[in-house]
């Protein structure tokens, strides 16, 4: 692949080095910003991780013995877990047992003294714990507290669990993922709960601006991962409230525009993505077929959607005599929005992203670190300490005369 695909870049720039520096110190837009961390898995970690990045102090509530269950979920190196580490990056961990009296007497003290309370209980558990909205305020009347589960809380479906996906089914995204000869599949990734903990993010900072900017007290918010995966799908709605009918599979072709898809090259599939007139002009132009653009058949995007199997024969008869690079050095160079396939090896080890900062490392070397990923003034915070061992703040946080030693995980 050209040196835009696939080169490597080994050495960290200046830049990356600065931030990365600076990060170690808590700065960020959340620098100040105490969070009490609740949650266990993916989607309240997910959440909890974007704002230790942006400099938020992070206090990860653990089961004592066992700690949060994506600690024992591989894959494993150095017997600790991969997948915890990615998300629970920069954070401090204390074991707490939440049905203990003495225990949640220490969560109250971290409560009053906190910003945000971050938990993914199934509804209900929080009630029976005395650790609820309701019964936090009391401590902390200026306390953002948010709850992500699968339904919500007030859903007649908020009692049943909810993985993520059971979420992707039940939103209607599965139903309009995959191809027709298949059928429905999930997202390559747990999405319902990666896009319930950045919707959780968003509202938390909203809310943290509220009260510095409205002097607000504390404020409730409810995430349901249902909900965020169905409020996304615009291209899918817009297709039912236009038709009065749900869409259906149409596997990686765009249920509007066309050509939109991946199109067969000499050497594998490449995506060519067209959703305007000059666009699909371009395109004629670089398969050396400025007339195609004038067939009535492909006047305009409504009926290239009809005849997109005609279209297609068009273009892949171009498109094999080429390789995906060639294929998308002419496109890109003239302006046509086309990509090579990448595996996730190949895109964190792309230009782009070197270029991009999406992998950090921690600054004592190890595995890498996926981060947040927006720059702030061309800066991209981030930490760059590793996740903490189970109970690795006890000493700080909690009093040497309370010991807990339950090990049941709440359900």
């Amino acid at each position: 692949m050209p040196t835009r695909w696939g080169r490597q870049r080994l050495a960290l720039n200046k830049e990356f080095s600065m931030n990365a520096a600076s990060t170690q110190k808590r700065q960020g837009p959340l620098a100040g910003i105490k969070v009490i961390d609740l949650s266990r898995v993916l989607a309240g970690p997910y959440c909890t991780g974007m704002m230790a990045d942006l400099g938020a102090e992070v206090i990860k509530i653990e089961v004592p013995d066992h700690g949060d269950d994506s600690r024992h979920l591989g894959p494993f190196i150095d017997g600790e877990s991969v997948y915890y580490g990615l998300i629970n990056r920069g954070k401090r961990s204390i074991e707490l047992d939440l049905k203990s009296d003495s225990d949640r007497e220490i969560l109250f003290q971290l409560i009053n003294e906190s910003d945000v309370v971050v938990e993914n209980f199934r509804p209900g558990v929080t009630q029976r714990l005395g650790i609820d909205f309701d019964s936090l305020k009391q401590h902390n009347p200026q306390i953002i507290y948010a709850s992500i589960s699968g339904f919500g809380q007030n859903s007649p479906l908020a009692s049943y669990p909810a993985y993520d996906i059971v979420a992707q089914a039940m939103s209607g995204l599965m139903s309009v993922t995959g191809f027709p000869e298949t059928g429905p599949t999930r997202s390559g990734e747990s999405i319902g709960d990666v896009c319930a903990g950045v919707f959780a993010a968003w509202a938390i900072s909203s809310a943290l601006f509220a009260r510095e900017r409205h002097g607000e007290s504390a404020q409730y918010i409810d995430v349901a991962m249902v909900d965020v995966l169905l409020s996304m799908q615009l291209t899918g709605l817009s297709n039912l409230f236009a038709n009065n009918k749900a869409p259906s599979l149409v596997g990686n072709r765009h249920p509007v525009s066309t050509p939109f898809d991946t199109y067969q090259a000499k050497d594998g599939l490449v995506v060519i993505a067209i959703a305007s007139e000059k666009l699909f002009q371009r395109l004629c132009e670089c398969m050396e077929k400025p007339t195609l653009s004038q067939d009535h058949r492909y006047r305009d995007d409504p009926t290239r959607t009809i005849n997109q199997a005609a279209l297609r024969q068009e273009i892949e008869c171009w498109t094999e005599q080429k390789s995906v690079e060639e294929v998308c050095d002419l496109l890109l160079n003239a302006g046509v929005p086309a990509s090579p396939i990448h595996n996730l090896q190949q895109a964190t080890e792309s230009e782009h992203a070197q270029v991009r900062q999406v992998l950090t490392h921690l600054h004592d070397g190890g595995t890498p670190l996926i981060s947040q990923p927006v720059f702030f003034n061309g800066t991209k915070p981030h930490v760059t300490q590793r996740a903490p061992q189970l109970g690795e703040g006890n000493a700080e946080y909690k009093p040497t005369t309370i010991t807990t030693k339950s090990a049941e995980t709440i359900q």
